[in-house]
């Protein structure tokens, strides 16, 4: 079971890493509208959804549910170096994580709450999947806005 949750953070970040590859530091304060959320920031986003999904799991008390204040986080990167050595952190302590706890404490559930109540553990991998998947074809979208070309992330 473990080497099937490595797998699937390795391929959430390998296929994240590829996409956003043509995107450097002098796009990291590109965004296409007012208000919304700009390169880096996006890539911090991800970076901390991943924290967050690993630390709900295990948290008793469940996710946590303080939305503006992990904006306020998110918001305040303006570096995209600085946000994917945060995606970096997010995943090794992810793995961390993964080899740590045992696979019963793995497949035991989620306590009740607004998100994924009730479920294994093991199920925030899909949400770590999809997640970074709705972020990094956002972030290609972002990269053509910028005249350039995200390579294909399966490859």
């Amino acid at each position: 079971m473990k080497e099937t949750l490595l797998a699937q953070l390795d391929l959430a970040q390998e296929y994240f890493d590829r996409s956003t590859a043509s995107l450097t530091e002098e796009d990291s304060t590109f965004a296409p509208a007012e208000g919304v959320l700009t390169v880096a920031q996006h890539v911090a986003h991800a970076a901390h959804t991943i924290d967050w999904f690993f630390a709900g799991a295990f948290d008793p008390n469940g996710f946590d549910m303080g939305f503006e204040e992990h904006d306020r986080q998110i918001r305040g990167v303006r570096s995209l170096a600085e946000a994917r050595a945060w995606f970096q952190r997010a995943v090794d302590n992810g793995r961390a994580l993964v080899r740590d706890r045992s696979e019963a404490e793995w497949s035991a559930p989620i306590v009740d709450g607004v998100v994924m109540g009730g479920m294994p553990r093991t199920t925030i991998f899909g949400g770590i999947t999809d997640h970074t998947a709705h972020h990094r074809g956002a972030l290609t979208v972002y990269a053509r806005l910028r005249g350039k070309t995200p390579p294909n992330p399966y490859m």
